[in-house]
């Protein structure tokens, strides 16, 4: 049998859960939308989980919420600009027909 040493530390265990770091979000919005601002959601999602194992978890919460910021933005980004695109390109599509 074995005896527990009463004076050994027990393990602690973080029973908060950590935030999402949405790398996967991050990814894809590099890929298929606006590669730069991708790119800085993909760094802040990076800092997300080493944060939160330094015990820093306001940091972790923060770049957490940047990361999602900032795939969002590169989503929407992409959206506006070919909306832009394809708005002139009917513009000019249609005016080259009707001349």
């Amino acid at each position: 049998m074995f005896i527990q040493d009463a004076n050994k530390p027990k393990p602690q265990y973080n029973s908060e859960i950590p935030p999402p770091n949405y790398m996967v979000w991050a990814i894809l919005s590099t890929i298929f939308c606006c590669m730069p601002l991708g790119i800085v959601s993909i760094i802040k999602a990076s800092e997300v989980n080493s944060k939160w194992m330094i015990g820093d978890k306001t940091g972790a919460k923060s770049a957490s919420e940047q990361a999602k910021k900032w795939a969002v933005i590169s989503a929407v980004v992409h959206i506006t600009l070919g909306a832009i695109i394809l708005f002139f390109y009917f513009v000019i599509l249609l005016g080259t027909i009707s001349a």
